[in-house]
């Protein structure tokens, strides 16, 4: 009886101990890493949050400079002294996940992030069947901008490279970016995407690049780079005598001021009957695993908040940042974005940017660059797949054996 009775206690003890955990929710510091152009905005994020839930009141936020490039390399590098709550781009994820920096996301925070958020965004914040962190936009992909007086048929690359020809104008597209590249190959219907463990770690190598479908990519660029109208390219603010450019939202500001009234954006084109694809990219924000139960799930509902509808709406009101949040990609405004909308109609022939080896980027960057040259202008279809097979044998070697 007496041992019952203690039994009865000490579970008592726990419940009372949970209750009040519970209630007092945590009081100590949460350091954060965001772009430097939305820390003050998350420090006013963090103080709304505050004031809807009342047991973090007494909460310390330190909100830092640390741009989603640089943030996956210091976390990998010292994840005890990385920030709690980290923003970061989704081609980082494996190598975060590998590095032990991010805490999965709490299972009800997984349902409403499925719910929530647009397909692509959701897929890149899951590796393998897990999810790791909370998708914050959905915006970092590209399309086309360009000149409506030059080009008034924006719908296939033939037209649009012989109005700006017609014209004297230049057309920009970056073809030695394993970026942006996949934008012919991917549209095409060949594949390359690489398969990784719960790790990270890379296992296998999906290709057909070396195929008719990679063929036929791989001539289109090769007649494209033959225009006289050609720049290799991607940025508005690095280009001159601009007519039309594949880039991406964050050059919107100067695309609106390179064209002026004339200014227009839209998915991009067709090129030889198929509908240009390539990569949608993503930012997320990540919590590091911690030992306090209490510090935990303080940064899963602070990480939930920041990404929640309201805050994804408040962001792209402060700083054009697009939402992922299925709802917040209604709102008005939102809807009133030329790139933001041009984007959205792309993604929808993309392919959210997975896991790629480093080498993988050099490769591509090497065969853009012999276009470029010239040294496959005369190479018949044999010849470009046997290209197109060196390429396909070298990816697999970057493998995680």
């Amino acid at each position: 009886m007496k041992k019952l009775l203690a039994l009865v206690m000490a579970l008592a003890l726990v419940l009372s101990m949970a209750s009040f955990a519970s209630a007092e929710g945590y009081n100590g510091e949460i350091k954060i890493w965001v772009a430097e152009n939305v820390v003050d905005f998350t420090k006013d994020q963090v103080e709304a949050f505050k004031a809807a839930h009342p047991e973090y009141a007494n909460l310390t936020a330190v909100v830092e400079p640390v741009g989603e490039g640089d943030a996956a390399g210091n976390m990998i590098t010292d994840v005890e002294a990385g920030a709690d709550i980290f923003g970061f781009a989704q081609d980082q994820l494996a190598r975060l996940v590998s590095a032990g920096a991010l805490e999965t996301v709490e299972e009800n925070n997984a349902e409403v992030v499925k719910a929530e958020n647009d397909a692509g965004s959701v897929a890149a914040v899951t590796l393998g069947d897990t999810m790791y962190a909370y998708p914050m936009t959905s915006d970092n992909g590209y399309f086309l901008y360009y000149d409506k007086s030059v080009v008034t048929d924006p719908s296939t690359l033939e037209a649009v490279v012989a109005a700006c020809e017609a014209a004297g104008k230049n057309f920009y597209f970056e073809i030695n970016s394993g970026w942006y590249q996949t934008a012919f190959f991917f549209g095409a219907g060949a594949e390359l995407t690489f398969d990784t463990d719960n790790e990270g770690k890379l296992v296998k190598m999906n290709s057909t690049y070396a195929s008719d479908a990679g063929v036929q990519a791989l001539k289109a660029m090769i007649n494209l780079h033959k225009s006289a109208a050609f720049q290799n390219g991607s940025s508005v603010s690095a280009g001159n005598n601009i007519g039309a450019i594949v880039d991406g939202t964050w050059d919107a500001g100067a695309a609106k001021e390179a064209f002026g009234d004339n200014y227009a954006a839209a998915k991009l084109p067709t090129v030889d009957g198929y509908q240009l694809g390539g990569f949608g990219g993503f930012k997320m924000l990540g919590v590091k695993p911690q030992t306090d139960e209490d510090k935990l799930a303080a940064c899963d509902a602070l990480a939930a908040f920041l990404t929640s509808e309201e805050v994804q709406v408040a962001r792209y009101n402060a700083v054009g940042w697009g939402p992922s949040n299925l709802n917040a990609q209604q709102n008005e405004a939102v809807q009133a974005d030329e790139a933001l909308s041009a984007l959205a109609a792309q993604l929808a022939y993309t392919m959210p940017q997975g896991q790629y080896p480093g080498n993988y980027w050099s490769l591509a960057t090497g065969l853009g660059d012999d276009i470029i040259a010239g040294n496959y202008d005369d190479a018949d279809d044999a010849k470009l797949l046997e290209i197109l097979q060196g390429f396909e044998a070298t990816c697999e070697t970057y493998l995680d054996k």
